[in-house]
């Protein structure tokens, strides 16, 4: 409580009647007619705990791990469909024949060449030693030139050493490896492929056991890709490398009602998605070694389309 608060509060010898304290402006505020005072900030601090613990125990009836993807099986491709939330719902008149109908998650692990995946690798490495956050989750994309370093991020294509660092043969394998995947997502989801565009933010990640020092190295709390960035319709992941010797953690977790359905990540493993909260998940946070990976996304919205990424000298 403030000191104009305390100086309000009715005294023995106070006839006036009590007055009003704006809740957007303070933690109290008192009925007129009955004379009872309410604390807004005790009432914001209950209800925020009953939510914790309301998402404690769905958390808990959902722990139930089934693994939807190992590691150590190839799989030429292994979907499943599940019914689509409300949150495409404004959408559907404006992107007919794109807007998902059909939702679900699909996995393959023969998308893209083990030669492909080894040149993205060694882009993302090559890319993510001019920078790198000092948090655990590093980002890299050639798209904007967006680069994690230290807390913040740099424009790679503004650091002098970028210059030298990426060839034209290195933008022509991603943008072949996009292609096939947004092939493979509009084909899975049966979209007119010319109706689905790529979107911002694509990007390479790197992520270590090293502790988060801002907001954007805690990519572990369960979140909605569509919540977050509202164009997406269709969010993709490219693994560069493997769960269980390049890395440990770090597994993608999908949280359903009556299980949670694990990807276990495998070099060259494509795991796509209908964007919306359907498919709320969460990635483990790595316990050790570097995990790997790009996620590719796609709108069905014109006006969010990005070019594929081009060398700048």
């Amino acid at each position: 409580m403030t000191v104009k608060q305390r100086n309000n509060r009715k005294t023995p010898g106070n006839t006036k009647p009590p007055t009003k304290t704006d809740p957007k402006n303070g933690s109290e505020k008192v009925n007129v007619r009955s004379g009872i005072r309410i604390d807004w900030r005790r009432i914001f601090t209950r209800l925020v705990m009953i939510s914790a613990i309301m998402v404690a125990v769905y958390f808990s009836k959902a722990n139930k791990m089934v693994l939807f993807a190992k590691q150590d099986e190839e799989i030429t491709k292994k979907s499943v469909e599940i019914s689509c939330s409300e949150d495409y719902a404004e959408e559907l008149k404006h992107f007919q024949g794109c807007t998902p109908r059909k939702c679900g998650r699909m996995v393959s692990d023969i998308l893209v060449k083990p030669s492909e995946v080894a040149a993205l690798r060694n882009i993302a490495e090559r890319g993510l030693a001019l920078g790198g956050s000092s948090g655990g989750a590093s980002i890299l994309d050639l798209h904007s030139g967006a680069l994690s370093k230290g807390n913040a991020f740099v424009n790679i294509y503004k650091l002098e050493l970028s210059k030298t660092v990426f060839t034209s043969e290195d933008f022509k394998i991603y943008s072949h490896v996009k292609t096939k995947i947004h092939h493979a997502i509009a084909d899975h989801f049966g979209i007119d492929r010319g109706q689905l565009y790529l979107t911002h933010p694509t990007f390479f990640s790197r992520i270590t056991p090293a502790p988060a020092q801002t907001i954007h190295d805690e990519y572990w709390h369960p979140h909605v890709d569509k919540e977050t960035y509202e164009s997406f319709h269709y969010t993709s992941l490219l693994y560069l490398a493997n769960y269980g010797q390049d890395f440990e953690g770090g597994r993608f977790v999908f949280i359903d009602r009556d299980s949670n359905k694990t990807v276990e990540p495998r070099q060259g493993r494509v795991s796509a998605f209908t964007s919306g909260s359907e498919n709320l998940h969460f990635v483990e946070q790595v316990t050790s070694g570097t995990r790997y990976a790009i996620t590719v996304s796609f709108t069905c919205d014109p006006k969010h389309a990005i070019e594929d990424p081009k060398l700048q000298r």
